[in-house]
């Protein structure tokens, strides 16, 4: 003869006693774990990771973009010379693009990185200064005008782009 089970209040209705969250030992980080986080709390390594990050980005935009652009004799040129040419576009964009990126990430996680730790906090304005750095240095060959225009406009970027990717919630 079964017997229903009788429900509790607060309880669990099959057994009658609460289940009680299962708390998970504390782990320790190893020897190794905390000199990796040491290392990369260096704004130095950052900014070189960072900077080699950038130009394997931009290299690869480079080689794309490269390829996108057609010769402007294209009817006239062989199929040889138009892969020719379509080579030394790619090589040229790849590397003025890998140039362009790397400077871009190493300043601006330069920037961040060291604005972090003089404000010993980790939050948006970490970024907005970070990006208005990399933003003015980056355009400062135009004059005020154009680094100004350059800190406004990437340090924006950096906001909406940090928004999407929700780091600072």
């Amino acid at each position: 003869m079964a017997t229903a089970p009788t429900a509790e209040p607060g309880g669990n209705s099959e057994s009658g006693v609460a289940e009680k969250p299962q708390i998970q030992p504390l782990r320790l980080p190893t020897a190794e774990e905390i000199r990796g986080q040491d290392i990369w709390n260096n704004c130095a390594v950052r900014s070189v990771v960072s900077g080699v990050m950038g130009g394997g980005l931009g290299l690869a935009m480079g080689l794309f973009l490269g390829a996108l652009d057609n010769p402007i004799m294209q009817e006239e040129m062989t199929g040889k010379q138009q892969f020719i040419y379509t080579a030394k576009q790619m090589g040229r964009r790849s590397w003025g693009s890998a140039k362009a990126f790397a400077v871009m990430g190493f300043v601006f996680s330069a920037a961040e990185c060291v604005v972090e730790k003089a404000r010993a906090k980790h939050d948006m304005t970490n970024t907005v200064v970070a990006g208005c750095v990399t933003g003015g240095a980056i355009s400062a060959k135009g004059g005020p005008k154009a680094a100004c225009a350059g800190c406004a406009g990437f340090a924006a970027f950096s906001v909406v782009i940090e928004k999407f990717l929700d780091r600072h919630s």
